[in-house]
């Protein structure tokens, strides 16, 4: 069965009726512009060498050329056999802290970029190096929220990912237990495909016990690895209408990155410790991911098509050089053969 992979072209062969319109017009204009001379039978004795049917011809080639140009714009297709493919991945849940202290520097340069939007570059980056895993975002400060269940639609992820703010979470604090516990329950069911979680935070965990969430998802099998954000140095947190966030006291709070706790979760999950703030942390990140044994994650069906519209280009190319040896004049080699009279025998 014929079908098409473009069918809005086939709307183009409207201009099939309107050429051939346009065409009579002009013909018809041109008969009362000659009739202006004479009887027609007159002026065509004027002009031997005008043939009346050679611009019917060239018409009839250009109209089944424009024809064939349009189906093959249309990609003409017939015949179908499907075909599976096996598609091997890892699946990776993103576990986000947006605390406040996530929007104080990610250096030890107070002025730098915020610890949330170096995370969410490094994020995004990862993201674009991705083939066939699958991979989800959580959110937590002082509570834990799925933002986007895992998936392998990228595009959807950066953009779940370019929406995160600090202000998603209205309980403040970081919940990173309750994360990584929440990250847990959000893998698909597949026991054969290779599970990680990515936990960027600045490690100031101060609900839960994290490190215990860390050993409980190692042993069902999932690594957890921690992007440390921060300076060990520490940093004040930057208020939306300029200052620094301060305490009861009213002195400026300084956050840390707690590189200690970030170090006990990521080994208790079986799983590696990049500081976020250094030059290779993407590069180490995506060693320790490519690492893990990629399982098929599933199986994807496809009908593959058999393309016909080279057969349309072949005719439109024998269309298009008739069309050029074709002339509105009289071929003079044809007079000699008199094809429609017969000569009476003289007596």
């Amino acid at each position: 069965m014929l079908s098409f992979a473009n069918p809005e072209y086939l709307y183009l062969l409207l201009l099939v009726p309107l050429v051939a319109v346009v065409f009579i017009f002009n013909r018809i204009k041109r008969r009362k512009n000659i009739a202006h001379f004479g009887k027609a039978k007159v002026v065509r004795g004027l002009m031997p060498d005008v043939s009346p049917y050679k611009p019917w011809i060239k018409l009839s080639l250009e109209l089944l050329l424009l024809v064939m140009v349009v189906i093959i714009l249309a990609r003409p297709r017939a015949g179908s056999h499907k075909t599976t493919k096996a598609v091997t991945g890892i699946e990776v849940m993103v576990a986000l802290d947006v605390s406040n202290s996530m929007l104080a520097s990610s250096s030890d340069n107070p002025q730098d970029i915020s610890r949330l939007q170096r995370s969410k570059m490094i994020l995004e980056k990862l993201i674009d190096r991705f083939q066939n895993d699958k991979v989800g975002l959580i959110v937590f400060a002082g509570n834990a929220y799925t933002q986007m269940p895992i998936t392998s639609d990228y595009r959807s992820a950066k953009m779940f990912l370019n929406g995160i703010n600090t202000e998603m979470v209205p309980t403040q604090g970081t919940a990173i237990g309750a994360a990584i516990n929440l990250a847990v329950n959000s893998f698909s069911k597949n026991k054969k495909s290779h599970k990680t979680i990515i936990l960027i935070t600045d490690g100031e965990n101060h609900e839960d016990d994290a490190v215990g969430a860390a050993k409980d998802a190692a042993k069902v099998g999932i690594q957890v690895n921690v992007v440390g954000m921060g300076s060990t140095h520490g940093a004040p947190i930057p208020m939306p209408n300029g200052g620094f966030m301060q305490d009861d006291a009213g002195q400026v709070i300084t956050t840390y990155l707690n590189e200690k706790m970030a170090r006990e979760i990521a080994s208790a999950g079986g799983g590696v410790m990049v500081n976020g703030g250094a030059s290779d942390a993407l590069e180490v990140l995506q060693d320790t991911l490519s690492k893990l044994a990629k399982a098929n994650l599933e199986q994807v069906s496809y009908t593959q098509h058999d393309e016909q519209f080279p057969l349309f280009a072949w005719i439109a190319l024998l269309l298009l050089i008739a069309n050029l040896f074709v002339m509105e004049r009289k071929n003079t080699w044809l007079t000699k053969f008199n094809f429609f009279r017969t000569e009476t025998n003289k007596q």
